[in-house]
């Protein structure tokens, strides 16, 4: 029987309260950022606390000195006398003044604190559109092996949630140093009188302190550990309530298949967290019971020590006032910090994501896309394999695309197709070999000018909920602007009979999430895509699957076209199916990533290899 391996040693204290406290490095990249958004509103917003700071202890003082000059004023043998005459001509001037004070005071506090919610709102509102710029920009950046890993999805998805979820943060952090002076000035009042109360509340409210931060640290973990359980619930509600998967839902059956799935999952993480809430709960009371418990010890005192004469009202009410403060704001400000260095945690999921770097760079001195193409693209011996993976995609694989030429990719699932393209395009990297454009290899291309002069469209190209013109124009979207080329494009790509239908034309709104949106057919939607392509115009042009919902007519009408370029612009095809590729100037064969037979379709046929027999078991089913 095999001996069970014992738990993890846990590590020292300080190494614990070092991981704990330790996130608060990232809050000053976080100030950099909120300063960036609005030096302005940023030095309002800390001018405006250090106001409010200053405010409880100045109107508690002079709340002690309104009532000692009451005691005294009260003690005076004054003769009957209205309150107009005693305030105007008696010996109340002093007192009228300290009231006055406390008066502007009060009105000062409800001024700061409306003015600190006007300019923390608009912090705020800025401070998340920056953060949403820089995920998005961010991200553009990234590889495409970096978003097909699933680590990087849920640091993705934790930067998401909890970026936009701890905006807050550096206000907070804010009412801290606020809190903090408050603290501060309070606390010297009551030292001034008795300096041991100071040090027995704090004493007292430390195991609270420490309980709050060992159960924040705990959902912290339980939060990161469920991040791939998370994705998987939003994945569910997403395809549980939206249109576009409504029809296979309801013709399969799948509701309740989906609403058990999603129970079941958040049944489990409900269950943890009231673990962890509860625990919290019990603690949290012993805790407090303590502070409670040494605060009304110390009132006891204060109170007792008034009537033995030590301390006058006056006193009694500044040191109650400033104690029920101080015990409040001090408890408020232990558990703050650690509530903030709790939330700081999840700016480590932030700042990684914006701290990752692409794996594909460019070269140090870039050269340019060759353009127009006056040779060749070719692959020579190139090797790749999937990260994570053993198998090679392709391997050893020699192609060779001439300029002007339209060559097809026909072969199995899983022949490496689709690899060619990402490869050509730069979205991975051969592990062997090298891809050149008339001998310029693509790793000394700027990657920005390379895409340019490639148009890419994917079988499972985006469908944007924007207008026709919108998704025409994103093959070259700085060209938005150019209504000709849009419509040109459209032409070419056989989506101008669609526009052409849609009520408002190339402004028509497509797709169900924008007001006014049409829908279109997978047909239409794939003409729009392929206008697309030839809106960017480029040097070669790449298909994959590209006809795959057209109907026979409009297929034939596409080729045409790819025969129709441009000497110079090469196009590479990609399609399951032989009436698509026959037309191509040649036909390349792939079986393991590897080219097994190339050539025209007639002399495919006549060699009669895999090509001839795949041809032939699709044509029988035409028969």
């Amino acid at each position: 029987m095999t001996q069970a391996s014992p738990p993890p040693a846990r590590p020292p204290w300080r190494t614990r309260l070092a991981r704990r406290f330790g996130v608060y490095a990232h809050v000053p990249r976080m100030f950099r950022q909120i300063w960036r958004c609005s030096p302005a509103l940023t030095v309002s917003s800390m001018a405006l606390r250090l106001v409010q700071a200053v405010q409880p202890s100045l109107a508690l003082y002079v709340g002690k000195l309104i009532v000692d000059e009451v005691i005294h004023l009260s003690s005076l043998h004054m003769p009957p006398i209205t309150l107009l005459a005693w305030g105007l001509h008696g010996p109340a001037m002093r007192l009228e003044g300290w009231v006055a004070l406390e008066f502007a005071l009060i009105i000062l506090s409800d001024l700061t604190a409306r003015a600190t919610v006007l300019v923390d709102g608009l912090l705020n509102e800025r401070y998340v559109n920056d953060v949403s710029l820089s995920l998005m920009e961010h991200a553009a950046t990234l590889d495409l092996q970096q978003f097909e890993s699933s680590e990087l999805q849920d640091l993705l998805e934790r930067a998401r949630r909890q970026a936009s979820g701890r905006n807050n943060l550096l206000v907070q952090l804010f009412n801290i140093a606020k809190v903090a002076l408050t603290a501060i000035t309070l606390a010297a009042g009551v030292m001034a009188f008795a300096p041991w109360m100071v040090v027995v509340l704090l004493l007292a409210l430390l195991p609270a302190t420490a309980g709050e931060a060992h159960f924040n640290a705990e959902g912290y973990r339980l939060q990161r550990a469920k991040t791939a359980e998370r994705r998987e619930m939003d994945y569910l509600r997403n395809i549980g309530s939206s249109a576009e998967h409504a029809k296979e839902l309801k013709l399969f059956g799948l509701g309740d298949f989906l609403v058990g799935r999603f129970r079941a999952a958040a049944t489990t993480l409900m269950a943890q967290n009231r673990r962890l809430a509860l625990r919290r709960f019990v603690w949290s009371g012993l805790f407090g019971m303590i502070g409670s418990v040494a605060y009304y010890t110390i009132y006891i005192v204060i109170v007792w020590d008034t009537v033995q004469g030590r301390f006058s009202v006056g006193d009694l009410t500044f040191l109650s006032g400033s104690f029920v403060r101080l015990h409040t704001i001090l408890s408020s400000l232990l558990l703050g910090v650690t509530q903030t260095a709790s939330q700081a945690q999840y700016l480590d999921d932030f700042f990684a994501f914006l701290d990752l770097r692409p794996v594909i760079v460019p070269a140090s001195a870039t050269r340019p896309f060759p353009s127009p193409i006056r040779h060749s693209i070719r692959f020579e011996n190139v090797g790749f394999r999937y990260p994570g993976t053993d198998r090679w995609a392709i391997r050893n694989l020699d192609l060779n695309i001439g300029a002007g030429e339209t060559v097809a990719l026909v072969g199995e699932n899983g022949a490496g197709k689709t690899t060619i393209v990402k490869l050509l395009t730069r979205l991975y990297e051969p592990d062997e070999g090298r891809i050149t454009v008339d001998g310029v290899s693509l790793r000394d291309m700027d990657l920005a000018d390379l895409r340019a002069h490639i148009g890419v469209i994917f079988q499972d190209f985006v469908r944007y909920s924007l207008t026709a013109a919108e998704n025409i124009a994103i093959g070259r979207i700085d060209a938005l602007s150019d209504t000709a080329r849009i419509r040109a494009a459209a032409r070419e790509g056989l989506a101008d009979e669609v526009v052409g239908r849609l009520p408002h034309g190339y402004d028509q709104p497509l797709g169900k999430q924008l007001a006014r949106g049409r829908e279109l057919s997978g047909g239409e939607w794939q003409k729009i895509a392929i206008s697309r392509a030839y809106m960017r115009d480029a040097d070669l042009l790449i298909l994959d699957e590209p006809t795959s919902a057209l109907d026979a007519r409009a297929e034939a009408d596409v080729f045409e076209r790819l025969r129709a370029l441009r000497h110079g612009k090469a196009a590479l095809v990609i399609s399951h199916r032989f009436s698509t590729v026959r037309t191509a100037e040649r036909i390349v064969v792939l079986e393991h990533g590897r080219v097994l037979e190339q050539g025209t379709h007639a002399q495919l046929l006549a060699h009669g290899g895999r090509y001839a027999e795949l041809f032939a078991l699709q044509a029988a089913g035409y028969r």
